[in-house]
């Protein structure tokens, strides 16, 4: 078998009728960092938790290693080590205790526990503060300690669920660096992020996920080079005169145009195979032949977040402050119903 995970048809409806994930199905083969990319409350948390058994799916099926996650539990469980977004470790342990303690919940012999928290703490640069209290660490400090923790026993495949949130810049790239070195040890590494150039940086294959459902899944530069070569955004000023249409239906007719579409809030792209730069005087010589007003012009290579717009609609920002605004306004109902 060349796939570390199989998730057919996964399904999960929580109890007060949300359905968190509708219908997803994937693989992630032995040896690769796979992706999952979305907003908060796309369903990314979810799925992972359903995959590793924490969460029981509404319906579907998961294979861990080449076991039944539903069927044979422990045996999946020996096969995965899990960092969860929100970190595990006991603060009023010391780092020592924290990795011992997780060794023993798996049933480690002792000689082997001694071994790999040596290890692990040292490749964390936390040996020389393995027995101070885990409250003193800052926050890096306790991500790098939950992931060593999650690595005592030696699992096959690797969960992380949003492994840098909220870290500064300099822990985020020593988390990367970390993750790089498992890949390279041979170890498959299924991580859920929203922040785009970490999903770029860091995986093999990326799954864009979005309201339960997967909307894309390719490497990253396959996905990126579905969007086209250069990608050039407009919005026309308000007052102007001409016909937008008539316009936009000329610039399709240019040579080495690939596609015009309007995305949201009057913004409209205008996808090239290639340079853009000289595209953009020709499209502002056009608009004055037909009398349209260009209020603002852009030009950039395409993202993952062009990818994320192009399968959604909208930028990952506008999805996590639209989750956010309906997350409050929740609140507010619920309160005015007391």
């Amino acid at each position: 078998m060349n796939e570390a995970i199989i998730v057919d048809n996964l399904k999960k409806t929580y109890s007060n009728g949300v359905e968190a994930v509708k219908g997803i199905s994937f693989s992630v083969h032995y040896g690769e960092i796979f992706g999952f990319l979305g907003p908060n409350g796309a369903g990314k948390s979810t799925t992972i938790k359903t995959v590793i058994g924490l969460l029981k799916p509404t319906s579907g099926k998961i294979i861990l290693d080449g076991y039944d996650v539903q069927k044979e539990p422990y045996k999946a469980r020996l096969s995965k080590g899990y960092a969860s977004q929100e970190t595990a470790v006991d603060d009023r342990l010391t780092a020592y205790e924290n990795v011992y303690l997780q060794g023993k919940f798996f049933h480690m012999k002792e000689e082997d526990i001694k071994k790999n928290a040596e290890e692990l703490l040292k490749m964390f640069n936390l040996w020389e503060r393995r027995n101070d209290l885990v409250e003193t660490f800052s926050g890096g400090m306790m991500k790098r300690l939950d992931i060593a923790a999650a690595l005592i026993h030696r699992p096959r495949i690797l969960f992380l669920d949003e492994p840098t949130l909220g870290l500064d810049i300099q822990t985020r790239a020593a988390i990367w660096e970390y993750i790089r070195k498992f890949k390279e040890n041979g170890m498959t590494i299924f991580l859920t992020t929203h922040y785009l150039e970490e999903a770029d940086a860091l995986c093999d294959r990326v799954a864009i996920i979005d309201q339960g459902k997967i909307m894309a899944l390719d490497k990253p530069g396959v996905l990126k080079s579905e969007i086209g070569g250069d990608l050039i955004t407009l919005t026309f000023s308000e007052n102007t005169n001409g016909d937008i249409k008539d316009f936009l239906e000329a610039v399709k007719e240019k040579e080495g145009v690939k596609s015009v579409s309007e995305m949201k809030n009057g913004i409209y792209s205008i996808v090239v195979e290639k340079n853009g730069d000289k595209m953009i005087p020709e499209l502002f010589a056009l608009a004055s032949k037909f009398n349209v007003g260009i209020s603002s012009v852009r030009l950039k290579r395409p993202t993952l977040d062009d990818v994320y717009m192009k399968y959604t609609g909208r930028t990952i920002r506008e999805a996590e402050s639209s989750r956010d605004e309906n997350a409050k306004n929740r609140l507010i109902t619920r309160r005015m119903k007391r």
